[in-house]
């Protein structure tokens, strides 16, 4: 039988990379899926292009309306949420004397307040329901350590952490576990961004911090999305039910906790 066969799991950012990664996945283990993302047109496309057990979903994680229309269009479409994946994120980097007001708002909004309010929305919908459902937050190995350059991104991470220990002890009494996934790079369209800030603030060559983080990794390779869709399938599956509140490092050996 396939692990998750029957489940209705809505991933937000799952219009591309780790998401849509996370999605191909989950239906292959059975789930219908809700691909939640603000670029709509995107999430069309890759819905599309998953077949029929994958439905595009409108969802801006800063907008509360969004959030709550989001959650009623899965249940109307599906009829329950049993697993959320709180995916989408922002990255910027710069020197600490040059963080601006709007970048920090920015990734707060959408990594903080963004993983907070989707979890909360989709909470309320698991209770409703009344037998119980799985929460997988996105954590990063940025938020297990500070960075040089990058205080803004790892604090939101830290945060993250933080959420899911809190959130996780509060809703386990209503059968819900709430449990995140720290991953260390991961390739793909996100590290081509990161790599070309990292030019710009440190004098590199594009390419060379990628290759710099890439031959630190004791595994000896960045991340790809099918990487991390073990975890994300165990966390969302019956073999789960006793884990609580508790962020699972998946990085290649970067960071042991």
């Amino acid at each position: 039988m396939k692990r998750l066969e029957g489940k209705s799991a809505i991933i937000t950012g799952a219009a591309r990379g780790i998401g849509r990664g996370f999605a191909e996945r989950y239906i292959a283990e059975g789930a219908r899926v809700a691909i939640a993302d603000i670029n709509f047109a995107g999430a069309q496309k890759t819905a599309k292009e998953l077949g029929d057990a994958a439905y595009a979903v409108m969802l801006d994680v800063c907008d509360q309306s969004s959030i709550d229309d989001a959650v009623t269009q899965v249940v109307k479409t599906a009829g329950k949420i049993d697993v959320l994946i709180n995916n989408a994120a922002l990255f910027d980097a710069a020197e600490t004397v040059d963080i601006t007001r709007s970048s920090y708002e920015k990734l707060y909004a959408v990594n903080v307040s963004g993983t907070l309010f989707t979890m909360q929305a989709v909470a309320k919908q698991m209770i409703t329901q009344g037998h119980g459902g799985k929460i997988i937050n996105m954590a990063s190995q940025a938020g297990r350590r500070g960075e040089s350059l990058v205080l803004v991104y790892c604090s939101t991470k830290a945060a993250v952490i933080s959420m899911t220990q809190s959130a996780g002890l509060n809703l386990i009494k209503h059968g819900i576990n709430v449990n995140a996934i720290a991953p260390g790079v991961v390739d793909g369209e996100h590290w081509e961004h990161v790599d070309s800030m990292f030019a710009k603030l440190e004098g590199k060559a594009i390419g060379q911090k990628k290759a710099e983080v890439a031959s630190n990794v004791p595994l000896g390779r960045f991340a790809v999305p099918t990487d991390l869709t073990g975890m994300a399938v165990f966390l969302a599956s019956s073999d789960a039910d006793y884990i609580v509140s508790q962020t699972y490092n998946v990085d290649g050996g970067q960071w042991m906790s």
